[in-house]
Parts: C-alpha cells; sequence; structure tokens
C-alpha cells in the first residue's frame, strides 16, 4: 500500500493486495449507500468478481481520505498485459466485465477526486492506457474523463449498451394497462397453448436448504439453450458458473437473491437469475425451454415477475445487459453505458488514441464505402 499526499485534507492511498482490500468492507459500502447506492459497486459484489475474474491479476484500488481519515473516493482497477491493434499495451482496466453490469467510480467530491486520482496515476506511472467499462450515464467517472481532458490526456468513449429498465408504478393495473392490447393478446394465446402442455405454476426462490439444487436446475436450464450452442452459458466456463454461485449464496444471505421459475408440470421451461437491492429488481440471467419457443415461456415468465416485483412494491426492473427486441416489448425506456479511456501523456498513448478514435474509424467508412 502507498500514499500520495495531496493536501492537509486529503491523500490517494493505492491499496495492492485482497487482505488489504477485505478490510475496507464497512467503510467501502457506506461511501456506496452514500453516493451512488449501486448494487454492482458494493464491496461483497466486487470481491465476488475479483475473486473469480481476476484472481491473479494486480489490483491498483485508488482510495481517497478526508483529513479526519474518512472514505471519500474509491476507483478499482486491475492492470492487464493485452494488446490493441497487435501491439502490446499495459492497461488499467475498471474491476468488471460484462458479467459486472455496469462499473463507475465512488466519490462524495467527484470533481475533487478525479483530480486526485489522475494525479496519482500519472505520478506512479507503469500504464498506457486506463479503462473503465459500461459507465453509465450520469455516473462519476465521466468527471474523470473531463479533467483527464482539461489536464491534456488523450480521451475517448464509446457507447457499448443501451439497457432497457422498467419504471415500476404504485399500482400493478397501471403498468399492465399501458401494454399493447396486441402484445397482451398474444401472450394469452401462449399462455393458453402451454397450459395445453400441463399445470403451469410459478415459483420464487430466495434462498433455503436446496438452493444449490435450485440453481443448478436453473443454470442447466440456461445452457439448454442457444447459450450452451454459442459457450455463453453460466455454467460452461468455471470462473463465470464459481461467480454466480458464489454471488446467489451471498444474496440470498443477505436477502437480496430472488430465482424465478416458470413450470409445467413441475419441470422447470423459463428461468431468471434476479437480485433485488434497492427497491429495484436486477435481471442477471434469463432462460427458457427453446423446444416450447411456440408458447414463449420466457416472456411468460416476465409477466409473472413483473406483476411479483409490482406487488412486493419494488420501483424499478432493470433487464440490465444490451438492448433486445423482447425487452421492447414491456418497455421504451433505457439506460446507456460508455466505455471510457484515458490515455497516458505519452507519444505511444496519443498514438493509440489516434488508432482507436481516428485511423481505425476512418479505415473502416472508408472499406465501407468501398463495398457499397
Amino acid at each position: 500500500m502507498e500514499a500520495i499526499q495531496l493536501s492537509a485534507a486529503s491523500q490517494v492511498v493505492e491499496v495492492n493486495d485482497r487482505a488489504a482490500f477485505m478490510s475496507l468492507e464497512a467503510e467501502w459500502n457506506q461511501l456506496v449507500e452514500t453516493t451512488s447506492h449501486e448494487l454492482f459497486y458494493r464491496h461483497e459484489f466486487l470481491r465476488l468478481w475479483l475473486d473469480n475474474f481476476a484472481a491473479g491479476a494486480r489490483m491498483r484500488v485508488l482510495l481517497m481520505r478526508g483529513e479526519d481519515g474518512t472514505l471519500t473516493a474509491a476507483l478499482p482497477l486491475v492492470e492487464e498485459r493485452t494488446s490493441m491493434y497487435g501491439v502490446p499495451v499495459r492497461q488499467l482496466t475498471s474491476a468488471a466485465n460484462a458479467h459486472s453490469c455496469r462499473f463507475d467510480m465512488l466519490a462524495r467530491e467527484p470533481d475533487a477526486a478525479a483530480q486526485a486520482f489522475l494525479a496519482h496515476l500519472r505520478a506512479t506511472g507503469g500504464w498506457d492506457v486506463l479503462r473503465l467499462t459500461d459507465v453509465p450515464d450520469g455516473g462519476v467517472g465521466f468527471r474523470l474523463l473531463e479533467a483527464a481532458k482539461q489536464g491534456g490526456l488523450p480521451v475517448g468513449e464509446w457507447e457499448s449498451l443501451q439497457s432497457p429498465y422498467v419504471p415500476l408504478p404504485a399500482k400493478k393495473d397501471a403498468y399492465f394497462a399501458k401494454l399493447p392490447s396486441k402484445f397482451k393478446a398474444n401472450c394469452r394465446r401462449r399462455r393458453r397453448k402451454l397450459e395445453e402442455k400441463g399445470k403451469v405454476t410459478f415459483e420464487r426462490v430466495s434462498g433455503g436448504l436446496d438452493l444449490e439444487g435450485t440453481l443448478e436446475e436453473g443454470l442447466l436450464l440456461e445452457q439448454s439453450g442457444w447459450k450452451g450452442a454459442n459457450g455463453t452459458a453460466m455454467a460452461q466456463d468455471a470462473k463465470t458458473r464459481g461467480f454466480y454461485t458464489e454471488l446467489a449464496r451471498d444474496a440470498a444471505y443477505r436477502n437480496r437473491l430472488a430465482l424465478y421459475f416458470l413450470r409445467v408440470d413441475g419441470r422447470a421451461v423459463a428461468f431468471q437469475y434476479g437480485l433485488e437491492f434497492g427497491g429495484r429488481y436486477f435481471l442477471l440471467k434469463p432462460g427458457y425451454d427453446e423446444s416450447l419457443k411456440e408458447c414463449s415461456p420466457g416472456q411468460l415468465l416476465m409477466e409473472e415477475v413483473l406483476g411479483d416485483c409490482l406487488d412486493r412494491g419494488l420501483t424499478e426492473f432493470d433487464f440490465l445487459g444490451p438492448d433486445m427486441v423482447w425487452k421492447r416489448d414491456w418497455t421504451d425506456q433505457v439506460r446507456r453505458h460508455t466505455w471510457l479511456y484515458v490515455f497516458n501523456d505519452t507519444a505511444f498513448g496519443r498514438a493509440l488514441c489516434a488508432a482507436k478514435f481516428r485511423w481505425v474509424p476512418a479505415a473502416k467508412e472508408v472499406v465501407a464505402r468501398w463495398k457499397k
């Protein structure tokens, strides 16, 4: 752990080992709760992510403390040796990937934290590019980008996701009444078709002694479809499986887990792996029996889950992930996410920035025009 003194009022501390990071849980979560209050930025979520996806990586977790020692800002990063257009690159990246859903810097005073963290990174060096992935609109990470730009560093941004979400009204009927009549009629028709195959039941699991078996049932259902064929199902990769299994245990312990099932004669035909936090439901992973696709079991389960969320008084259903047609059946609202890039102020850093945000896009545009 090292510290760089900024003023009499604050200092930046860098944490590089797991034990030191583990000791931060209480004050880290207090910082989350007083800033973004976002589930995916909490210490326990980051810990599980680091243990499963970055166990061998060097952590560079930046902390800023006030004069009284209170944690006022945090930016969890990991070092990567990667390549960009075939060239070896030293990259500092957010402690996040596609399974993190979104990421941001935490800060009570965003502008001060952005300036302090950039000063620390420029002083310590050892990187060519800093990358923050899937920062939501309005995120504090954009302050870091702006501070870098004002400091003369090359920067760039790339829109990664438009994640649909449903603002849930206080009354259940008010939401369903606004859905298109044709879509609701299709759902009724598909439900009748599914009911012809057996007794249809809906189940919500939040824990219990059989949690491992119930989760396994859901993982196998997800793997049985196109995700299994593409090799992207939760159960197919050891790191991914470990992450979601440990996350389910932790979430059950903290009363946040919501595994939903639609069953026909007791057999699971649709599944959602979700988390509930701060009055919001987050859909991390869905799956359904594709042999029954003419009945749309996934959409029928969506109808049940949304109804349950409304009954439970939740204020938002967050689909997470990319925009998809089936998600838009339920909402017209999206939350934009962006990858933010800051390149070191070196000739190499400036060349990388130019390649990524000018030269390569220009070459692609020329090729696209030529193909026409």
